[in-house]
């Protein structure tokens, strides 16, 4: 019974020193959730490891575990990603990626996967991209000498710190540039009306418009006789009583007449 020791002594030696554990395959992503702004460029950083004495013979992209043909769809050869996916990485250590002019279809999970001469591995969880809009919250109407505050908000919180801009009317408020998304008008002014946009400095994405409408009372009243100049007993007047105000005031007045000498004189109430 003394030989085959010695054999079983060998097996398992060889066992051990061929072996490749799993600790000598990874993939790293930093980080590994973006939130990114539509029409932007985003970065997705990835290192990758494998065991020593291995061959790199392929590397990608995708963004599906599902394999079609016996392999996972390569992103730089999908229609939809060919022209705007820029690999920087290198087939040693460094799997980073741009993907540029990102929509809102493109949030996804993606997942890095590199083919050596002996075996296969995809970096699974993979990096979460979450692409947002900028949309403007705002009351729709306001009373002049309140005070207002607008924000500019995202379904996420962006990855980048983010500078924001703010537009009225179309036109840049340069005073408000700042980390904060939110506009805050300090006793507002009826000439603080109009349409509000946001967006992110350093990006061409800007929110849709929201309309911000400030109310106030009557002011400057005045009447006019029409038609004006000399006007004699028996000729038909029409009095008009304007006003400067928002919403548009509705006149109800009386007509009082006074008469000093030859001059008369007719007045609203």
């Amino acid at each position: 019974m003394a030989p085959p020791l010695p054999l079983v002594f060998l097996l398992m030696i060889h066992v051990c020193v061929s072996g490749v554990s799993s600790a000598d395959w990874g993939v790293s992503y930093s980080p590994s959730h973006i939130c990114a702004l539509k029409d932007s460029s985003v970065i997705m950083r990835c290192t990758y490891t494998y065991p020593t004495g291995y061959k790199i013979k392929k590397v990608f992209w995708t963004k599906t575990l599902v394999k079609h043909n016996g392999e996972h769809p390569d992103l730089s050869e999908d229609p939809e990603y060919s022209q705007r996916l820029q690999y920087l990485g290198d087939k040693q250590k460094n799997c980073t990626i741009r993907l540029s002019h990102v929509t809102l279809k493109d949030s996804h999970k993606y997942y890095f996967k590199f083919n050596t001469d002996k075996d296969k591995w995809i970096g699974y969880p993979g990096v979460t991209l979450t692409v947002t809009d900028l949309q403007v919250e705002s009351p729709e109407r306001v009373t002049e000498g309140d005070s207002v505050r607008l924000t500019c908000k995202s379904s996420c919180t962006l990855t980048d710190r983010a500078t924001f801009i703010w537009y009225r009317n179309s036109q840049p408020l340069t005073e408000r540039r700042d980390r904060n998304n939110e506009l805050l008008l300090q006793s507002v002014r009826r000439e603080d009306a109009g349409r509000y946009s946001c967006a992110v400095h350093g990006h061409n994405h800007i929110s849709p418009a929201v309309q911000l409408n400030v109310m106030y009372p009557p002011r400057s009243v005045s009447v006019s006789i029409s038609p004006s100049g000399e006007i004699v007993s028996g000729d038909s007047v029409t009095l008009i009583c304007s006003s400067d105000s928002n919403p548009p005031a509705v006149t109800v007045a009386g007509i009082l007449i006074t008469r000093r000498g030859d001059r008369v004189t007719i007045s609203l109430y």
